[in-house]
């Protein structure tokens, strides 16, 4: 209750912040070599919906009454998470539960909306913020938090499996390969929505806290690489248009979703364009183009606030004894199986 409560008032500072990049005559500060500067750590947690409930047809943002009904759900919120809060008494002697409490972290999880709250989807194309049509014969994975969804290899996705002979029967992201949220191009998810860049005259380079990636991006004239060298997280060339920095990204493994369940990334071309447009805003934009996997591109439009702190080293593999033991335990499993003996109720 009491991480409902800090999110709903964090959400309610914050619904009025949209109006900051809404400002036509911002002027962003200059690096010594007079390029826009982006440099810190932003945040693109989000409360948006990517794709738009169709109830809002074509329309891009909410109005004033529906932004006085949302502020009011998330006082509502607010108070009765306090009230519940107060009333919570702790007995010792207390029985066990006997059911799933739920996720021991959930403190973490990052849901509020920060900055541009006022869309009703992050995707702005297609007109009705919906994702387009799969070209027929895309493949489809769905991964989850619950049982293996049988499949075969590769797993594209990044959380679940397909089974557990092996770790290529894992998702992605369990392989400490890639990050749920660590893109390209980023998407606000559960938590861990932090990303830092960093620049000098000639490069600018795009951290991401999940997983810890590094994309150098050059932003001078370089060859391209040859189609054979394929990158997870692609190959990224940039440069300034305008106040905009814009970043194109070939040359994927196809061995991820392009986007949203949906497809391989192979022939993905994936452009980026940062630009900011507050003191502690950056409008983050990304279009999907991928002709083998949607009938139409994809852009969307993702705000990112600025944090007054700093990214640490996230560890993934070290010291994590999680895809060791999974196998394991699927090894004793089939080991009781084989014996005869029924296996354990589990959640």
């Amino acid at each position: 209750m009491k991480i409902q409560s800090l999110l709903g008032f964090v959400s309610s500072l914050l619904l009025g912040s949209a109006a900051l990049a809404q400002n036509g005559d911002y002027q962003a500060p200059r690096t010594e070599w007079g390029q826009p500067d982006l440099q810190g750590v932003w945040n693109f947690s989000s409360d948006v919906p990517m794709q738009r409930p169709q109830r809002f047809g074509n329309r891009q943002f909410l109005n004033e009454e529906e932004l006085e009904e949302r502020r009011a759900q998330v006082a509502a919120s607010r108070a009765a998470a306090d009230e519940a809060a107060a009333q919570l008494v702790l007995d010792p002697e207390a029985p066990e539960a006997t059911s799933n409490p739920g996720g021991y972290n959930d403190f973490w999880i990052e849901v509020a909306g920060l900055g541009d709250v006022v869309r009703t989807s992050h995707i702005i194309h297609p007109e009705n913020g919906r994702i387009p049509d799969a070209v027929e014969g895309a493949p489809r994975q769905f991964g989850g938090l619950g049982p293996d969804i049988p499949g075969e290899r590769p797993v594209r996705y990044v959380v679940g499996g397909i089974a557990k002979d092996g770790p290529e029967d894992r998702g992605l992201s369990e392989r400490c390969i890639v990050g749920f949220n660590s893109g390209p191009p980023f998407v606000p998810s559960l938590y861990n929505n932090n990303m830092q860049i960093i620049q000098n005259r000639d490069t600018a380079v795009i951290m991401t806290e999940m997983i810890h990636d590094a994309r150098i991006v050059p932003l001078v004239e370089r060859p391209a690489l040859h189609d054979d060298i394929r990158l997870w997280s692609g190959d990224s060339r940039g440069w300034w248009d305008g106040d905009t920095l814009v970043v194109e990204t070939r040359n994927f493994t196809g061995l991820r979703q392009t986007f949203a369940s949906t497809g391989t990334d192979y022939d993905m071309v994936l452009t980026e364009r940062f630009t900011r447009t507050a003191y502690d805003v950056v409008e983050y934009e990304f279009t999907i183009d991928a002709p083998s996997t949607f009938t139409d591109r994809i852009t969307a439009v993702v705000p990112m606030i600025k944090v007054a702190g700093q990214i640490y080293e996230y560890a993934c593999h070290e010291g994590n004894y999680g895809m060791m033991n999974t196998l394991r335990g699927a090894r004793v499993d089939e080991q009781r199986l084989a014996q005869g003996d029924a296996l354990p109720e589990r959640d």
